[in-house]
């Protein structure tokens, strides 16, 4: 999809081609190249934890928590990118919006990273595991998982073409406020064991706010007629 019709659809987290004359870096900053280093950065911290903590309930206790807040930042700058570029347009703001498309899926990646540790983790000590968790916890992440695969697989434009504007819009719209909603909750929660849960919860609701303010681009000032 080009970069006008991101415009046409700010739920969405889109792919332009690369702009000219950036270079590698910019290349490897921009679509494709940027969603698999995203993803392989990832993978690197996933295995350096393992191989300095151990590939056992600690080690894959750590890749949780670490990705849970690869999966929040990753969440929020797809999230924001539209808003940004209304309130901020520039060359960092088209940056953005341009992938976001690339960031939506790291964050799929990352959360499939973090429900792998999950999984493992569980089948390492499934007593630990059970004395953390709850079955209403595994049936809304369950139902999380299955909206960010949802979001992950339509996010390329043949499916968009195959479900039509109206339908794809309202899908993507309805998917990353029902995220928004799951990591306030989920991190809400939280607090009363550790006060550190209050800064997530912080940025999720300043990052609503925003989106909300910044629905729109901002109108171009009109100068007043020069006095004769």
């Amino acid at each position: 999809m080009t970069a006008a019709l991101a415009n046409d659809f700010p739920s969405a987290v889109v792919i332009a081609p690369c702009e000219r004359g950036g270079g590698i870096v910019l290349r490897l900053l921009n679509g494709w190249p940027l969603f698999w280093l995203l993803s392989a950065l990832l993978l690197v911290m996933a295995l350096a934890f393992l191989t300095a903590v151990g590939f056992d309930t600690q080690g894959y206790r750590l890749i949780i928590r670490a990705t849970a807040r690869t999966s929040l930042g990753l969440f929020l700058v797809a999230f924001v990118a539209s808003a940004v570029l209304n309130h901020w347009p520039g060359a960092f703001a088209r940056w953005l919006v341009r992938n976001r498309r690339a960031f939506g899926l790291a964050f799929a990646m990352s959360h499939a990273v973090h429900l792998s540790a999950i999984v493992v983790f569980a089948r390492t000590d499934w007593a630990t595991f059970w004395s953390l968790s709850s079955t209403g916890a595994i049936v809304a992440g369950s139902i999380a998982y299955v909206v960010i695969g949802l979001l992950a697989s339509t996010s390329f434009d043949p499916v968009v073409r195959w479900l039509g504007a109206r339908r794809w819009k309202q899908l993507h719209r309805f998917g990353l406020w029902f995220v928004w909603l799951f990591f306030v909750f989920t991190n809400a929660k939280r607090i009363p064991g550790s006060s550190w849960y209050v800064l997530p919860v912080t940025l999720l609701i300043a990052a609503m706010i925003f989106r909300l303010q910044h629905a729109r681009p901002r109108r171009a000032r009109v100068s007043p007629p020069a006095s004769s």
